[in-house]
């Protein structure tokens, strides 16, 4: 079954790249972006982890915490956090099953070959743990901006 808004976020524990354990139910009380990317340390990834890293500022205006996943190590988490000084957790699903509940693997072609991997994607999730926005086959260039948007729409403001 595909997420949609409104739907319950469902609920998950993961390693991260400073914690061995981070709970999605640990952020209850803040609005959260969770935004599920490929591969750590490549270039769409890297600009993407950035555009979260520069917009810290603008996203804590709203009460919003950031978490990154991908099916990457928290070692390998841990050096892209630190190469980049990335101010949030990134959790590490090596075995993809938050990612199979938040429907974002996907078919793609890599050099002739199909294979199966994450599908950019990024949920909204309020307070009570609702999804309230989901962007799929996310583009990097503005996405920060739009996340911005619809939270200042969700808000009531302009």
């Amino acid at each position: 079954m595909t997420l949609q808004a409104y739907d319950l976020a469902p609920d998950f524990t993961l390693a991260s790249d400073t914690h061995p354990a981070v709970s999605l139910k640990d952020f209850r009380g803040h609005k959260v972006v969770l935004y599920f990317y490929p591969k750590d340390d490549t270039p769409g990834c890297t600009r993407e982890a950035c555009d979260f890293r520069d917009a810290t500022s603008r996203l804590l205006v709203h009460g919003i915490r950031v978490l990154g996943i991908s099916k990457d190590t928290p070692a390998r988490h841990q050096k892209f956090r630190d190469k980049y000084q990335l101010t949030f957790p990134l959790l590490s699903d090596e075995n993809g099953d938050v990612c199979e509940s938040y429907n974002v693997i996907d078919k793609k072609s890599l050099f002739g070959k199909t294979i199966f991997g994450i599908n950019r994607s990024t949920f909204l999730i309020d307070e009570n743990g609702v999804i309230q926005a989901i962007w799929r086959k996310v583009k990097v260039a503005g996405h920060v901006d739009e996340i911005l948007k619809q939270i200042k729409k969700i808000e009531g403001q302009t």
